[in-house]
């Protein structure tokens, strides 16, 4: 027997109900902020990765899934959506046109690392991505919308929030900080390796050892240059004017070179240590890494998955017929019936003659709104038999009024 690959999954039902009520609930609510859905490849040149996501970044070390096709092109499959929609961005030339855009997405990711609880090697993303705005008011519209679709979908959530400054006190703050870890011995070899390529990363350490060493650490918020600074407190400011709960978490960082200014992270206690449920920031350089004119940008991204489980469905209304034969000579009749009321309703068929009993049983399980039955009686009489599982009244009416 050929099974799925390590770290990759089918999604059947109840999941896939879930997993589509996330997508459409998320996705309604992107367009009512104004957003618009926009789709990109899943294989994408590896350079993308490399120049956006940063050599630095675990993704592109350790996790993508690379490799060299027939043409001898250097490609991998997308570890992350954010890149994907900047390249698209600037291949359509809206930076160059100065517009503002506002994207949505969903799809399947690949990275290649350990599979875990909440954690696959293809997993699903929900995110969504801002260009062309560098008010921070748009920063404060991003946390809201996310606020918006995690309260529809009934998950609880703890926001944290931190600036990284900006390309002027950004790297002030980065000479300090690197000073103080060369004081520091015993770090772990993921923060020693990032001490030399993204140094703030080391602040993210989950080792317990490491947060002892760097807990007194130089901080971003305290070296903040004062349009940083302005912005962060305009945006604790409408944050509280909208009644939005945050910590102000000075050591949170993004996994990713292309951050700057507003950083922040969804929270759950409800899935154990890996407690991000959504993350996202400002990423106003990426366009210009990429080749594209200088846009001021945001985005945030869920993974589906970790979040399935913390979802609280809706109570799910009877729906539909189930339509049926009582008897071989029914048959006919039934699917003829079946293929017309499908024009305006959902409908489920048996292919075999059996009981009104099983039948019953049959439609109650399926979960429709009625029960629809013809047998010998109603052929000769040109009726059909319908019961409202709900109501449980049970009717015979002529069949052309059906």
């Amino acid at each position: 027997m050929i099974n799925a690959l390590r770290g990759m999954k089918d999604t059947l039902s109840p999941q896939s109900e879930t997993y589509l009520y996330m997508i459409e609930t998320c996705s309604r609510i992107a367009e009512q902020y104004g957003f618009s859905f926009i789709e990109t490849p899943i294989l994408e040149e590896t350079a993308l990765f490399k120049r956006s996501v940063g050599e630095s970044s675990d993704i592109v070390g350790k996790e993508m899934y690379q490799f060299i096709d027939k043409g001898e092109n250097d490609v991998c499959l997308r570890p992350e959506g954010t890149a994907g929609v900047v390249r698209a961005f600037v291949q359509q030339k809206y930076d160059k046109a100065g517009e503002k855009r506002r994207f949505f997405y969903h799809g399947p990711m690949f990275r290649y690392e350990r599979p875990q609880k909440g954690r696959l090697r293809q997993f699903h993303q929900f995110g969504a991505e801002s260009f062309g705005e560098s008010d921070v008011r748009e920063d404060a519209t991003i946390i809201l919308m996310l606020k918006a679709m995690f309260h529809a979908l009934g998950i609880g959530f703890t926001l944290e929030i931190n600036s990284l400054g900006c390309p002027e006190c950004m790297p002030v703050y980065r000479t300090k900080l690197v000073k103080f870890l060369e004081t520091r011995e015993g770090l772990c070899e993921d923060c020693e390796r990032r001490k030399l390529t993204n140094p703030i990363r080391v602040l993210d350490c989950k080792n317990e050892h490491c947060k002892i060493l760097l807990s007194d650490a130089p901080l971003i918020v305290d070296h903040l240059c004062a349009s940083c600074k302005d912005d962060f407190t305009t945006l604790k400011s409408l944050l509280d004017q909208f009644g939005v709960t945050y910590v102000v978490n000075p050591k949170l960082v993004r996994g990713l070179d292309y951050y700057s200014k507003t950083a922040f992270e969804f929270v759950s206690s409800e899935i154990g240590a890996q407690s991000a449920i959504a993350g996202g920031g400002r990423y106003d350089r990426l366009v210009e890494f990429l080749d594209g004119k200088s846009t001021p940008a945001i985005g945030f991204a869920m993974g589906i998955e970790r979040l399935m489980e913390l979802v609280k469905m809706p109570e799910v209304a009877r729906e539909g017929y189930y339509i049926a034969a009582l008897c071989n000579d029914a048959l006919d009749v039934v699917f003829k019936l079946v293929d017309q009321k499908r024009k305006t309703d959902k409908v489920l068929t048996s292919y075999d003659a059996k009981s009104l009993k099983n039948h019953l049983k049959i439609a109650d399980k399926l979960y429709v709104k009625f029960c629809v039955c013809i047998g010998e009686d109603e052929l000769s009489k040109q009726t059909i038999w319908i019961k409202d599982l709900e109501s449980k009244e049970e009717k015979i009416i002529n069949i052309v009024h059906f």
